[in-house]
């Protein structure tokens, strides 16, 4: 749009009659009435325009008020007042006239011969010869005369005076006087005080703005409402989703005691399989041991006593034989891993807690990092941001004083302590246990001697409380120097990789690992450890607690960056917590609640890998991984 430096943009009904209401005013009348130039009378309404949120100049204004006084005086003479058309010529006509009937009407012959007693004479604003036209309508009321009478050469030589001091709004200008009469003066200052200063207070922005903070309140108020009906609807939907499941698996495990029901009938195929027996075949008994074949028994979520129908209808058919195990040999493929994979994550699922707006701050899990030393900074940041992305409130990380500042820097989410090479290190430490629900042993914490047997007092404190441990990385050379660490405690979880594997497998059997046989192997470790749970990571992670062999066989990718086993270990301290209090909770009872956790850490570390590097390729990172723990959370144990 062009503007007009002397009209402007075009006037708004709102901003037009802002100015009627400003230029009617008692004491801007009285001024164009004075006998002083018209200009300031309109850089006043300018100002006062401005007060009100509107910016023009003062010729704009006076161009404007011209204007409308024109067609007000186009609809008069035009006699449309009588017929209701005045409107179409003058949409301000009413406004016109209740302020022009106030003024007086001069004579034409005076206000030619006054020099200023005319609102548009002299005031040195006119534009062109049809203003004085316009001027001279106006005042007179009436057709004006021909164009000779307007010749300005009939204008007497008198000087035109100079106001004494007029108040204009709230600006005041002295002037000293030359040639004007002191009763128009006295008139002017008594008339001056009547003015209404506080104008401002009729205008309804208060009212406005009280509406405003009233609506914005009563917003937020309804959307906090509709917040919390949908945290209800989302808490009932996860309920009913854990009703199906439990149905579920309640009509699974019916099926299975029906068929060992079937297959108890016959003792000779029931405690031994049969040699003959075709290897296709999907479910067999087979004797508890550290020999037993990598499988699934049925460990299926029960709400009633009667889901150790197995071990019952066993000990019926052979007192002296050890509890029979139900499993089922995994030679039909991809398909049958998928199947495992898959009733494996629907009881993962089930030990995750829901978010409900009724819980606390540190409700859903307060981890523990033991680690951190001065050449390994990374590996304890990478566990304990990853146990709060997984879902934990609090993480804690036990370091030593160098390293400290290091991994503060890397989140101000980790809460740091750095005591672990400090003289009363392990004192330090305790006073945090009972407020601890895991405990992650290992990421950067070094071979140092002190540390070391720092790590062990921990470890023999934590066991004392009955709290989940996870061990992994040093903490594993630890370990395969002291076994009896770890050794006999249900709640302790072991990650070691094929190296550390190997050097733990060979310092408790003192003999070479067959490496043919991974899963015999990590069997006959974890049953020699006393049946504490062992992950062997690898092209698949094999999970036993010596009982059962699982594998984990969840597509993750080629790239192997350093890290991605403190994010394992640090995601499983929290599954570790959740999946043992479901268990005291009676949700499950045949699954070893550290293989239930260990499984999910290990599904939750491959969906990662795998998203992360469609993402990133090659140049795939351990940090990568962790922005997508969210992400493959949801994917994995929320869809």
């Amino acid at each position: 749009m062009q503007v007009n430096t002397t009209r402007g943009f075009l006037w708004s009904d709102v901003e037009t009659r802002t100015l009627l209401n400003i230029w009617g005013e008692q004491d801007i009348q009285t001024a164009l009435d004075g006998n002083f130039r018209n200009s300031f009378v309109y850089r006043d309404v300018s100002r006062r325009l401005g007060a009100m949120g509107f910016e023009r100049t003062p010729e704009q204004c006076r161009v404007r008020i011209k204007s409308l006084k024109r067609q007000y005086l186009l609809a008069k003479e035009g006699n449309l007042r009588n017929n209701g058309q005045y409107h179409k010529i003058c949409k301000f006509y009413d406004t016109m006239e209740r302020i022009l009937s106030n003024r007086p009407a001069l004579d034409p012959q005076e206000f030619i011969e006054s020099g200023v007693g005319g609102e548009e004479a002299g005031d040195g604003l006119e534009e062109d010869g049809d203003d004085a036209q316009d001027a001279y309508s106006e005042c007179a009321g009436e057709c004006p005369l021909p164009a000779e009478t307007e010749v300005k050469l009939e204008y007497p030589t008198i000087p035109i005076p100079i106001p004494v001091k007029v108040t204009v709004g709230n600006n005041s200008t002295s002037v000293r006087p030359q040639n004007s009469s002191h009763s128009a003066s006295s008139n002017l200052s008594a008339r001056a005080p009547k003015r209404q200063r506080k104008r401002r207070a009729n205008f309804p922005m208060e009212k406005l703005m009280e509406q405003f903070l009233e609506q914005s309140a009563q917003a937020e108020e309804n959307f906090y409402r509709v917040e919390e009906q949908r945290l209800q609807a989302e808490d009932r939907r996860r309920e009913a989703e854990h009703a199906r499941e439990l149905h579920m698996l309640q009509m699974l495990g019916q099926m299975f005691s029906s068929i060992s029901s079937t297959s108890t009938s016959r003792p000779n195929s029931a405690t031994t399989p049969s040699k003959n027996a075709p290897p296709g075949r999907a479910t067999v008994f087979a004797t508890a041991g550290p020999t037993c074949t990598r499988g699934q028994s049925s460990h299926f979520r029960r709400p009633s006593p009667p889901a150790d129908c197995f071990t019952q209808q066993s000990q019926l058919l052979n007192p002296d034989s050890q509890p029979l195990v139900f499993e089922r040999y995994y030679s039909l493929g991809s398909a049958s891993h998928r199947g495992m994979d898959d009733d494996i994550l629907s009881l993962v699922k089930s030990i995750i807690p829901p978010l409900t707006s009724k819980k606390h701050k540190g409700e859903d899990g307060r981890i523990g990092i033991i680690g951190g030393c001065q050449d390994y900074t990374g590996a304890p940041y990478f566990a304990a941001i990853s146990a709060l992305k997984v879902g934990a409130d609090l993480s804690h990380v036990f370091c030593t004083k160098d390293a400290a500042t290091v991994i503060k820097s890397y989140s101000p989410e980790l809460i740091v302590h750095p005591v672990l090479d400090s003289p009363n290190a392990v004192e330090e430490i305790e006073k945090w246990l009972p407020r601890l629900h895991g405990l992650v042993v290992g990421p950067g914490l070094g071979r140092d001697n002190h540390l070391l047997k720092t790590a062990k007092e921990v470890i023999e404190r934590t066991k004392a409380r009955d709290i989940p441990i996870v061990i992994d990385a040093d903490g594993l050379w630890l370990v395969t120097q002291q076994p009896s660490v770890i050794e006999g405690y249900q709640k302790g979880i072991l990650t070691p990789n094929f190296m550390e594997f190997t050097r733990l497998y060979e310092a408790l059997h003192h003999e070479p690992m067959d490496s043919s046989d991974p899963q015999h192997c990590v069997s006959e470790l974890s049953g020699a450890m006393g049946n504490v749970t062992v992950v062997l990571k690898g092209e698949q992670d094999l999970i036993t607690d010596g009982t059962k062999v699982f594998s984990c066989s969840i597509e993750g990718s080629g790239r192997r960056c350093g890290g991605q086993g403190d994010l394992l270990s640090g995601s499983m301290g929290v599954l570790a917590h959740w999946a043992h209090s479901a268990s005291a909770a009676g949700m499950f009872r045949s699954v070893n609640p550290s293989v239930l956790a260990a499984y999910g850490a290990c599904s939750l570390t491959r969906q990662c890998n795998s998203q992360a590097f469609q993402r990133y390729g090659r140049s795939t990172t351990t940090s990568d991984m962790i922005q997508e723990i969210g992400s493959a959370f949801k994917k994995l144990f929320e869809s």
